[in-house]
């Protein structure tokens, strides 16, 4: 996620919504935890106070620590997330993820909403893409899933690992 940008540019950057450095809002899972937790992890880009809760009330786990007040940032208890996605298809403003780590030595998983037409399906190529909407890599799906049966897919791709913090969207080419 870091950025080889200068100061101005970052926060320029931050402000039009394309993260930059991990901050409050927007941290990756404890290291040694993400590695050998099957079914992965939620990663959470949601560093701005704003009034929304989708992802703590969706959560079936309780990992998505509950808000005392509905602008704070979300926080994640890890050990309690079972990397189930619910997260993922619920949040407005598509900056949940879950990342799986054990897929393989050079391959993740990462499951992501997904809102467009053509909706992939399971062992299409796709574009992965990273923040500020650049191709750097091509996956493979794994999975399409609609959770609560609305327009919100979550789509499980199989990425290079050593881009697990720059992969955020896909583009289905067919």
């Amino acid at each position: 996620m870091a950025c080889n940008c200068t100061a101005e540019e970052k926060e320029k950057l931050f402000n039009s919504g394309v993260l930059t450095d991990n901050r409050p809002g927007a941290v990756l899972p404890p290291k040694e935890l993400w590695e050998n937790k099957k079914g992965g992890l939620v990663v959470i880009e949601c560093p701005q106070r704003i009034p929304c809760n989708p992802c703590g009330t969706s959560c079936p786990s309780g990992a998505v620590v509950p808000f005392k007040d509905i602008n704070d940032t979300p926080a994640i208890d890890y050990e309690k997330c079972t990397g189930c996605g619910m997260c993922v298809a619920k949040c407005p403003g598509l900056a949940c993820f879950v990342i799986d780590l054990t897929y393989g030595p050079d391959k993740a998983v990462i499951k992501l909403p997904y809102e467009l037409i053509p909706v992939p399906a399971k062992g299409d190529k796709v574009k992965c893409l990273n923040r500020t909407g650049e191709e750097v890599a091509e996956g493979e799906v794994l999975a399409v899933m609609q959770p609560f049966k609305d327009s919100t897919n979550v789509v499980s791709v199989v990425i290079p690992k050593k881009l697990v913090s720059d992969i955020r969207a896909i583009k289905v080419v067919r």
